[in-house]
């Protein structure tokens, strides 16, 4: 059997499969080495009664995370793993070898992510080329859900939230200055409060409001993220995962065109086409 996990900060997606069919689907919460140490992690795992049965029965598992980038915290993920599925080989990678595994298989493109976080590479057909754009929450995630989030509460506490708009929102979520604040500045993963208004944003896209939110943070998030990159590796595809990209598809669309670049494919849960990818090589 082999598991495959495909993680947010939010949620992390499980798939597991025996012979290329899928006997385990779940959910749990997201695990982010950036935010969850080892004892987080199993934690996480230990609650869940899919993961607890089949847990001797894996024998591989593909994990791909935001904040897996690095050699240290991949080693937090898999030492958990190690000490909760006795019996796996485990590998551990960044979440946007995913998307690119996703999306565009073993050919080389141009892969980014628009969920609770944002990032973009090259990715060769085998391996992600590093590069300096995934600073985090605080420096970067120019378009994610957590930037829009961020700016949303924003507009709301500054008084410059459109007044026909900010009824809707307040209807909604009853806003407290205090409580949004701790949240935000005292809670582990401010991520996943800030990520929480996407689907809201989805909803009333309608308004003039939100569309020119959305806009501006994927306009920024071209700039910051894929002009660059596709200024220095022209005429490579062009693909995106993640639930901002597929939520709003047509205006990231519409912000390619404006840089004269065409959007191959946009996927929401990559975690369908990992799978995939890895029954055919197993």
């Amino acid at each position: 059997m082999i598991a495959v996990v495909y993680s947010g900060s939010r949620n992390a997606d499980w798939k597991l499969s025996e012979k290329g069919i899928i006997v385990g689907d779940v959910k749990t919460p997201g695990i982010n080495p950036f935010f969850n140490d080892g004892r987080a992690i199993t934690s996480i795992l230990s609650k869940n009664n899919l993961l607890i049965t089949h847990a001797e029965d894996i024998k591989r598992i593909y994990f791909f995370g935001a904040g897996a980038s690095s050699k240290g915290r991949q080693q937090v993920v898999a030492d958990a793993f190690a000490s909760f599925f006795k019996n796996a080989k485990i590998s551990i990678d960044h979440d946007l070898k995913a998307s690119a595994l996703a999306t565009c298989g073993d050919q080389p493109a141009i892969v980014g992510i628009l969920g609770s976080g944002s990032n973009a590479a090259y990715f060769d057909g085998k391996k992600v080329k590093e590069n300096n754009y995934g600073m985090g929450y605080i420096l970067a995630d120019e378009g994610s859900s957590n930037w829009l989030g961020r700016n949303l509460l924003r507009d709301y506490f500054t008084g410059t939230m459109p007044k026909d708009f900010e009824a809707i929102f307040v209807e909604r979520y009853k806003p407290d200055r205090k409580l949004i604040l701790e949240k935000i500045y005292k809670q582990a993963s401010p991520v996943l409060f800030l990520s929480s208004y996407n689907d809201f944003l989805i909803e009333h896209f309608d308004q003039s409001y939100v569309k020119q939110l959305v806009e501006k943070g994927l306009t920024l998030y071209f700039e910051s993220f894929i002009v660059p990159l596709t200024d220095k590796y022209p005429g490579l595809p062009l693909h995106f995962t993640g639930p901002v990209a597929d939520g709003f598809q047509r205006t990231l669309n519409k912000i390619a065109v404006k840089y004269n670049l065409t959007i191959s494919s946009v996927i929401k849960r990559p975690i369908y086409n990992i799978l995939n990818y890895y029954t055919n090589k197993n």
